[in-house]
């Protein structure tokens, strides 16, 4: 393979960067970019024996630029061994940028990553247009050669009304001894569709229909589409981009989107029932990967475009993945678990049963901020004994973080307001859980810049980074009136050996 000038300045510099950024500076299991600027997962996939995932990539500063694709593998999910940048915007068709896209093994044993390649040029009056094409690269693992037939869709097999600019994020997968290409597309007229083209070699492509038009419901462009048989039904993932609210099913701006349903005899998919896929504020652009044992593994930025003033200027990294998530559908709706792999990671114990809660309370030993805890919160006596059950989590003095849950209401805040930040951006959100009659099971995995809070055991998620300094690890349980509480708290370290 002959790399170009711009993939080796990549390699050069992020090798060396990284040696400046010290682990400690660097969530525990979460994965940052090697340096420089990250957001949405990209080819997530399994590979010669592990996981491998790129991700969009500014090695030389914490802010978006011309994107690249960074590279990481693990062989559990927790634990991510960097590797060399995979791609660089080094060619004509994709100067401006190699954007969002997935991966796969060939049969033959090549991995095929599949991205958006974005080139930005005057026109005759001299505004600046964008056109993005799909393009492919091949390689072994660590080096990628880009085809030189590329880009192998473009707009000459768009159909009609289909808009030639936002075109991007191809999620690739074969089935019946063909593959499938997924395309997100803004329409002329300003709706998201996501666009099917299908392929018997991987590099020669031709428009196979529309898979499904938005019909304005959920925002305006779908972005990221990810396309899957889960549990015996179709399951299609997206990230619209202004979303206008719907109560607290769906929040204002860049959400998460998972349609479960069917396709017709025509090919097209219907959904059938709709759900945020995270209702934090720190969520997007989610990629899966079928495991070998059989389990669909979900990842997602742990980050939001509307979120991104929220930052701290010590760190020399942006941008941080979720962690991955089991899924299975259940009574119609994705239910997400932490992967099982985060227990080898687990240190000391602690557990408690049947507190009794009044007013203000911690507990010694249950702190820290990097952990995976589980509450189990319910009536005192018959009846609703309280109004209102909180934790403060990574707190020092006035500092904290909170999750808030309203028993009457049935609703769980996530609150970041008093978390350090100057900053007047979203720091909250709230979404509705089922009616247990006063009873909730909340699990909450902090990881020093991020918590990820799993409700009633994967019904819902909220997700939000928290970038406080790590020093502040107190955690406090707070009541209004009278609640019992069960509760365990592992500590997060090393792998068990």
């Amino acid at each position: 393979m002959i790399m170009t000038e711009k993939l080796i300045k990549a390699r050069e510099y992020e090798e060396h960067k990284e040696k400046t950024i010290s682990k400690e500076q660097r969530p525990l299991f979460h994965l940052t970019p090697r340096c420089g600027w990250m957001n949405d997962p990209n080819g997530f996939c399994f590979y010669k024996g592990s996981y491998h995932l790129f991700y969009q990539y500014y090695p030389y500063d914490t802010i978006w630029g011309p994107m690249h694709w960074g590279h990481a593998k693990s062989r559990d999910l927790i634990s991510w061994e960097y590797l060399p940048a995979a791609l660089a915007p080094d060619e004509d068709y994709d100067k401006d940028g190699c954007f969002s896209g997935s991966a796969l093994a060939l049969e033959d044993g090549r991995h095929l990553l599949v991205y958006t390649g974005v080139r930005k040029e005057r026109d005759e009056n001299g505004e600046e247009k964008e056109t993005q094409t799909q393009c492919i690269a091949l390689g072994d693992g660590i080096n990628y050669e880009k085809y030189s037939g590329n880009p192998v869709i473009t707009s000459d097999l768009l159909p009609k009304g289909a808009g030639k600019v936002d075109f991007r994020d191809p999620k690739i997968f074969r089935e019946n001894g063909r593959y499938s290409i997924v395309v997100g597309n803004k329409t002329e007229d300003k709706d998201g569709q996501l666009l099917r083209f299908s392929s018997g070699d991987a590099l020669n492509w031709s428009y196979d229909g529309l898979l499904i038009k938005n019909g304005l419901r959920y925002g305006i462009m779908w972005e990221c589409p990810d396309y899957f048989t889960l549990d015996g039904r179709q399951v299609l993932l997206v990230s619209p981009q202004d979303m206008q609210a719907q109560g607290f099913d769906f929040h204002s701006g860049n959400g998460t989107l998972c349609l479960i349903g069917a396709e017709d005899d025509s090919g097209c998919f219907k959904g059938e029932h709709f759900q945020t896929i995270d209702h934090g504020m720190d969520f997007y652009a989610p990629q899966t990967v079928l495991a070998e044992d059989g389990r669909r593994i979900m990842i997602g930025w742990l980050q939001n475009w509307d979120t991104l003033a929220y930052k701290r200027e010590d760190l020399q990294w942006f941008g941080q993945m979720s962690l991955p998530r089991e899924i299975s559908i259940k009574d119609d709706r994705l239910i997400q678990r932490p992967v099982s792999e985060l227990e080898n990671y687990y240190g000391k114990s602690i557990s408690r049963q049947g507190i009794l809660l009044e007013e203000s309370t911690s507990f010694p030993g249950i702190k820290g901020r990097c952990l995976d805890m589980t509450l189990t919160i319910r009536s005192a006596e018959p009846g609703l004994s309280y109004r209102r059950f909180e934790i403060r989590f990574a707190q020092k003095g006035s500092t904290y973080s909170s999750i808030e849950y309203d028993p009457e209401e049935n609703t769980v805040r996530a609150d970041r307001s008093h978390s350090g930040s100057r900053r007047a951006i979203l720091h909250e959100r709230t979404c509705r859980v089922s009616d247990r009659k006063g009873t909730i099971t909340l699990r909450l995995i902090l990881d020093r810049f991020s918590a990820e809070l799993f409700l009633n055991e994967g019904e819902q998620v909220m997700s939000m980074t928290v970038l406080t300094d790590k020093e502040a690890e107190e955690i406090t349980f707070i009541t209004s009136g009278k609640a019992l509480m069960d509760v365990t708290m592992h500590e997060l370290g090393r792998q068990v050996e």
